[in-house]
């Protein structure tokens, strides 16, 4: 797989990683079709392993390199590290803040039921923090092709193979809620692989960013881990803890953080 990436076009093969991802989370929606009501544990520990993975991938595969190329470009390393971080948290902190004031003003002039509101709320949630995760894979792709230590075309394909075990359940969580409020198995599959499209988008915007405008990379690279360590905390180990058998569950966070340090050192 990763012979057949080095042969390719970097916004290409950040375009195909992220095909990846998606198809994972169309599996994922494709759910609704065999199950009323999937294991609960099996989601939540998936969910656990990919917060595991995702932490450890925004240091390996991003801060790690942004602080290397910062170095390399004759810039202040801690600070690009700093206000690339924590501006990636912080705007899609904001996003989250505006997103719940618009729903908040549509909310008591809409009659329509609160599950269904949850539903669509979950829906646009998953997408937004959709396109944070997508960005991160075209940027490491993108950066894949400057040899940085850290930032390899393996480092890369392992970020994407993360962000796909995450999307699985994701596609669930969208498509099986949309049905118990009595959508169609159809229209509750389509609004739930629906919510993975944005990732190929943003993957190819970022892996172009990364290739035309290289001081601009260490940012790009500390941007993406700050936003991705903010859907950890925000939205993956929250609803993993929700879970029963919580120390379990926190045990497959560190067995996913303990194999995407493996294999992204290994690869590195």
């Amino acid at each position: 797989m990763i012979n057949f990436m080095e042969g390719i076009n970097p916004v290409l093969g950040a375009f195909i990683a992220t095909i990846f991802t998606w198809l994972i989370t169309l599996l994922g929606a494709a759910l609704v079709f065999f199950f009323k009501k999937p294991n609960k544990t099996v989601l939540d520990a998936m969910l656990g392993f990919a917060a595991g993975v995702m932490i450890a991938a925004s240091f390996w595969s991003l801060l790690s390199p942004s602080i290397e190329m910062a170095e390399s470009l004759n810039m202040i390393p801690w600070l690009v590290a700093f206000l690339g971080f924590f501006l990636g948290g912080v705007l899609l902190f904001i996003g989250d803040r505006v997103f719940m004031f618009i729903e908040k003003r549509k909310s008591k002039n809409n009659a329509k039921p609160k599950s269904f509101k949850r539903c669509l709320m979950l829906i646009l949630s998953i997408t937004l923090h959709n396109i944070p995760e997508g960005l991160a894979v075209g940027v490491a792709f993108g950066t894949a092709t400057y040899g940085l230590d850290g930032a390899t075309l393996g480092a890369a394909c392992v970020l994407a193979l993360g962000i796909g075990l995450q999307n699985f359940p994701e596609g669930t969580a969208v498509s099986v809620p949309l049905r118990r409020e009595g959508m169609s198995r159809k229209k509750a599959f389509f609004f739930g692989q629906l919510s993975g499209v944005v990732e190929p988008i943003s993957a190819v915007i970022g892996a172009v960013l990364a290739l035309k405008v290289r001081f601009l990379l260490p940012y790009l690279l500390a941007f993406a881990a700050g936003a991705m360590i903010y859907v950890v905390v925000q939205e993956l180990i929250p609803e993993s803890q929700t879970n029963k058998k919580k120390d379990i569950m926190a045990l497959f966070t560190l067995i996913g953080f303990s194999v995407m340090m493996v294999l992204d050192v290994a690869l590195g």
